[in-house]
């Protein structure tokens, strides 16, 4: 009778445990607003970010985007510049995503480190390289990120640690014709969640135009595969009309400034600003 005892107090723990392992799955924290709106099938676009400007950064964080893009592979950006951008402006709508250099540990941990939700890799050209950006992003049981000094907590919440994984998105850039030979491959590993097509470096790359007939399928066959495989699929903000994209890189805040200066010249009335410096 004991031993019949023991054995139900047994397996009534395994249960216990492995209902509350479940439970706790099911209740982690998701902050990360691109993640829900891209699962809804919603469409989002993100300004890029060049500049070390703190007030610029948090104009065009507040100014609608869903996340901006900050640039590290084509700007001379510092990662103590980028954690002070995304400190001074941590209750803004737009989710801080960075494209790093190249998918190295120590690129993608600083990324990560100072809250960015979103890893940009550039020039994926075979699985091997968005896996390691995947192992060094996330924490174990999925990754290798080690834990360490940074923001991340005071932006994102004490539990982080716990909730990291769900919350950090990568996303694949496919920018030459040997990334859409490689595009199954990319597509298959866990825990990539987008696929970009690089629209200007594809044509660099392969030496064609967009509306070419072999560039064009070259872009149907990365949006095949991905939309396929179940990820989201992202371009250049040109593209917002073509059917399956999602995820969009908006200009950079060097043109938005132009534009916006342009805009103002257009319109400038002519008198005197009732107060001074309100003109629009």
């Amino acid at each position: 009778m004991r031993i019949q005892l023991f054995k139900f107090v047994a397996i009534l723990s395994v249960l216990l445990i492995g209902f509350m392992q479940i439970t706790q799955a099911q209740e982690v924290r998701i902050y990360n607003t691109v993640k829900e709106k891209l699962a809804r099938g919603e469409q989002v676009i993100g300004g890029t970010v060049t500049s070390s400007d703190p007030n610029m950064y948090c104009s065009m964080a507040n100014a609608g985007y869903d996340f901006l893009w900050i640039e590290m592979q084509h700007s001379p950006l510092s990662y103590q510049e980028v954690a002070r951008m995304i400190w001074a402006c941590k209750d803004a709508p737009a989710i801080p995503f960075v494209r790093v250099p190249d998918a190295t540990a120590g690129d993608i941990q600083k990324a990560t480190d100072i809250g960015a939700l979103g890893i940009v890799v550039p020039l994926v050209d075979a699985a091997d390289k968005i896996e390691a950006a995947v192992q060094y992003a996330h924490y174990p049981p999925i990754g290798i990120r080690s834990q360490g000094g940074g923001q991340y907590r005071a932006l994102w919440g004490d539990d982080y640690r716990e909730s990291a994984n769900e919350n950090i998105m990568i996303v694949a850039m496919i920018e030459a014709p040997a990334g859409v030979e490689a595009v199954e491959e990319i597509a298959a590993v866990n825990h990539v969640d987008i696929v970009m097509v690089a629209s200007t470096d594809l044509g660099s790359f392969s030496g064609l135009r967009q509306g070419n007939v072999r560039y064009e399928s070259m872009v149907e066959e990365v949006r095949e595969v991905t939309l396929a495989a179940g990820l989201a699929l992202g371009g250049p903000q040109a593209w917002r009309e073509r059917d399956g994209f999602q995820f969009f890189q908006g200009p950079s805040d060097a043109n938005l400034l132009r534009l916006g200066v342009e805009r103002s010249l257009e319109t400038l009335g002519s008198g005197i600003a009732e107060i001074e410096g309100s003109e629009r």
